[in-house]
């Protein structure tokens, strides 16, 4: 490169350095934390929007608002006409059901409230009989999309977003950044995160990956630094929901079509998708698969574009991780 070029781009590079800041919003909501960070010249009055972003979102699709649209649907007896944020989510969650062969399964609800997990905790474990009466009732195949309206097929068919939602939640706030002529952020949603343009140093935004010990007390610093290019991240994990009951460990990630809390080895699942809805859905999936079947997955559709870490037991009880190939790439080479 010509010594003038070299000198023009090292002062556009000061100069924005010297222009540019770097602002932070915090909060919370849907029951955990936000953060938002974003470089711009200026400050932007934008916590009111986002805090209307929330609001919305609660009313639409939070399972603990009375009145909401998805306590609607699951207390009548046919269907609702959908707002924007519900028709996204339901059809994301519809593609991912199909894609997944149904590992990814919204009206798993009934299964979730049985196992203690829903807005009514308990530590017991359901009797098999009960499972395989709501299994009945469980299966994407019993709702219907028809026009703006979201129709059951079958009578108790009950949906659970919480496995999407949250990633959807950051998708719509990094909208609205951008609609404001934000173009450097990372946003942060309870861990399900988003990334577009710079960070302060003028260098793409970069993100820790937890390793975290499978005893839910403790989780040990970052293991890995990934360096993100606007993707979406999301990760599923058993250390933070879950009981025990003898020498059995029963977690919120409930397979849809056994019905069963997982117990297996698996510890936790990173995912790095186009969108963070997209990272959401999958690190579900992905964490009812396993890891040698995940990986498999992630090889299999590369239309995809997703990148998969996993942290798990060996059969030594050695904590482990393995990764995608894709996810390599995204490493912070030292």
């Amino acid at each position: 490169m010509p010594r003038f070029f070299m000198l023009l781009l090292a002062c556009c590079w000061t100069q924005w350095l010297s222009t540019q800041e770097l602002f932070t919003i915090k909060g919370e909501a849907q029951g955990t934390y936000y953060i938002i960070k974003y470089v711009a010249v200026k400050e932007v009055n934008c916590r009111q929007g986002i805090d209307t972003i929330f609001n919305k979102m609660d009313a639409s699709l939070s399972l603990y608002k009375p009145g909401s649209l998805i306590n609607r649907f699951n207390e009548q007896g046919d269907g609702v006409r959908m707002d924007s944020y519900m028709a996204a989510v339901l059809r994301k969650s519809l593609e991912v059901y199909k894609i997944s062969g149904g590992l990814f399964d919204i009206t798993v609800k009934p299964l979730v409230d049985a196992w203690g997990f829903g807005v009514k905790r308990h530590r017991e474990v359901p009797k098999r009989e009960n499972i395989r009466e709501i299994l009945k009732h469980v299966g994407s195949r019993y709702l219907l999309i028809d026009g703006d309206s979201l129709l059951k097929k079958k009578p108790g068919v009950q949906i659970d977003c919480n496995g999407i939602a949250q990633g959807y939640t950051v998708d719509v706030i990094c909208e609205y950044l951008s609609s404001l002529g934000i173009e450097n952020y990372l946003v942060d949603v309870g861990g399900e995160l988003r990334s577009k343009g710079k960070n302060p140093k003028n260098r793409n935004w970069t993100i820790g990956i937890e390793r975290p010990e499978s005893d839910g007390d403790r989780v040990y610093p970052s293991m890995a630094t990934i360096v993100l290019n606007g993707q979406g991240v999301a990760t599923s994990g058993n250390y933070r929901r879950f009981f025990d009951e003898g020498e059995i460990r029963y977690t919120h990630t409930i397979n849809p079509k056994t019905g069963e809390a997982l117990h297996h080895k698996v510890i936790s699942v990173t995912v790095v998708a186009p969108d963070c809805i997209t990272a959401d859905a999958y690190d579900n999936v992905f964490f009812l698969m396993g890891v040698e079947k995940g990986l498999k997955f992630a090889r299999q559709h590369p239309e995809l574009k997703l990148a998969v870490h996993y942290v798990f037991k060996d059969g030594n009880g050695q904590t482990r991780e393995k990764y995608s190939a894709a996810f390599e790439q995204l490493l912070l080479k030292k």
